[in-house]
């Protein structure tokens, strides 16, 4: 039942009233003095561009991203990609709170979008002031690229291994094989390695990558990407593979 006209508001809805008011009082200006502080994002494609040629790595177009590849890398990176502009404020909640618990700095709540403007705009860095100027930059990213253009800008450029970047190198380095012509469990096993490919790479410890390559399948059944069964059958093929006569 609603509150009629001309009686006072109750003090359990005027607080949170209030308080949400002077926290936007306060966060506005913030927010606006970063905006206009941090770069601008309209060189982001010919910053992309440029990275990949220092870098040596292969331009994705989105249409050629794999959607199952897409759709790995969502369910365990980002799984609101498709609904947040840059900043997914639940995962980072929830990262802040675990790290808060734990008293670490373990999680970093960081949307795809902010893991390329970390590499384009940040050095890599997105550590104290930086995380603050990296979600700046991820919503006005967000506001100049589409999602697919993102995701392939992401894949391109990510460290998939020592001296490597992006998916393209890493299906050539893992399994001998075009990007295109990847099955389940091994665009699942590109999707976990760029967590950590020091750690992931499957080519310096199969086992670390078998592993990692289970929770992405998980994930992916989790958000309703594959089927069970089509996870448990992915889980069942060989890490590496080296298909007689296949070229990159």
């Amino acid at each position: 039942m609603g509150l009629r006209p001309g009686l006072p508001t109750p003090v359990n809805v005027r607080r949170p009233l209030v308080v949400a008011a002077v926290f936007l009082a306060v966060l506005a200006p913030v927010i606006a003095t970063l905006w206009v502080s941090t770069p601008d994002v309209s060189d982001v494609r010919a910053r992309e561009a440029a990275d990949l040629k220092a870098k040596g790595a292969v331009q994705l177009q989105p249409d050629q991203v794999p959607a199952l590849l897409a759709k790995a890398v969502v369910a365990t990176e980002d799984e609101r990609y498709y609904s947040h502009h840059g900043i997914d404020t639940i995962g980072l909640a929830r990262a802040g709170l675990y790290d808060i618990t734990n008293r670490c700095l373990c999680q970093g709540g960081s949307t795809i979008t902010e893991q390329l403007v970390k590499e384009l705009y940040l050095g890599g860095s997105d550590r104290g002031y930086d995380k603050i100027v990296d979600m700046t930059l991820a919503l006005k990213v967000e506001a100049v690229l589409g999602k697919d253009e993102i995701m392939a800008f992401y894949l391109s450029e990510i460290a998939t291994g020592v001296n490597r970047y992006g998916v393209v190198s890493a299906a050539c380095a893992y399994f001998h094989q075009p990007l295109d012509s990847l099955t389940l469990s091994q665009y699942a096993l590109l999707a976990g390695v760029t967590q950590a490919p020091s750690v992931y790479d499957p080519t310096v410890d199969p086992a670390a990558a078998e592993t990692r390559r289970a929770a992405v399948l998980a994930d992916m059944v989790s958000e309703g990407y594959i089927s069970r069964a089509e996870a448990t059958a992915a889980a069942q093929d060989p890490v590496i593979t080296d298909p007689p006569g296949a070229t990159c």
